[in-house]
């Protein structure tokens, strides 16, 4: 696995079965065909676009911008975008945003998957992937994910890592038009530690060979 420094554009971590790095614009017609083919699955989870804002899937030269803009954020230290593979196959994205040091040292988790990679366990090992990166590269003390209540995929990715249920923002997000109440979910560094080997067992080391009889 590939451990690269922070800020660096070549930035590449691996867990057991995907791989994340940040998209360059090579990667634009697997997105868009993906973002076009499961619309309906992922944009009622999504804030609307601002009125005017011209539309990724849609041309070429804003989607290099998009990916010009996550290389900014990498390059200031707030923010670090990854689109998911498996093999080389495009399956999502997982971002880390609004990065914060001084006395908070936090980071918030968003990440979606194509519909028809949903279902295998690629977002939680991505999540791991993501928070091995957090507290051991970038020494973050804290990540947090907030999750509309109906969103049950998303809630089962957060349990299954682990993530802790820190109670209910009402109206915490304008998500598609209408303030939606979230799910406060985190992990602080201390919690990563603690179940370091559990984590790295499960979805980062080889799979051990089965046992022969």
């Amino acid at each position: 696995m590939s451990w690269g420094a922070p800020r660096s554009s070549g930035l590449e971590l691996a867990g057991r079965r995907v791989v994340l790095r940040p998209l360059v614009v090579a990667d634009f017609e697997a997105w868009r065909e993906v973002r076009h083919r499961a619309r309906d699955w992922l944009v009622k989870w999504e804030p609307r676009p601002l009125p005017g804002q011209p539309d990724a899937t849609e041309d070429r030269r804003v989607f290099a911008a998009r990916c010009g803009a996550r290389e900014r954020e990498r390059q200031l230290g707030t923010g670090y975008g990854f689109g998911v593979f498996v093999g080389s196959r495009f399956a999502g994205e997982i971002n880390l945003s609004s990065v914060q040091r001084g006395p908070f040292q936090n980071a918030y988790v968003g990440y979606w998957v194509d519909e028809a990679m949903a279902g295998h366990g690629y977002t939680p090992e991505a999540v791991v992937v993501i928070c091995r990166f957090a507290f051991e590269d970038l020494g973050l003390h804290r990540l947090q994910a907030a999750i509309i209540p109906r969103n049950r995929p998303s809630h089962r990715v957060a349990e299954k890592v682990g993530l802790r249920n820190e109670g209910t923002a009402l109206r915490y997000l304008e998500i598609n038009g209408v303030w939606e109440d979230h799910v406060r979910y985190a992990i602080t560094s201390e919690d990563w530690a603690q179940r370091r080997d559990w984590y790295l067992r499960e979805w980062i080391l080889p799979a051990p060979p089965p046992r022969r009889a």
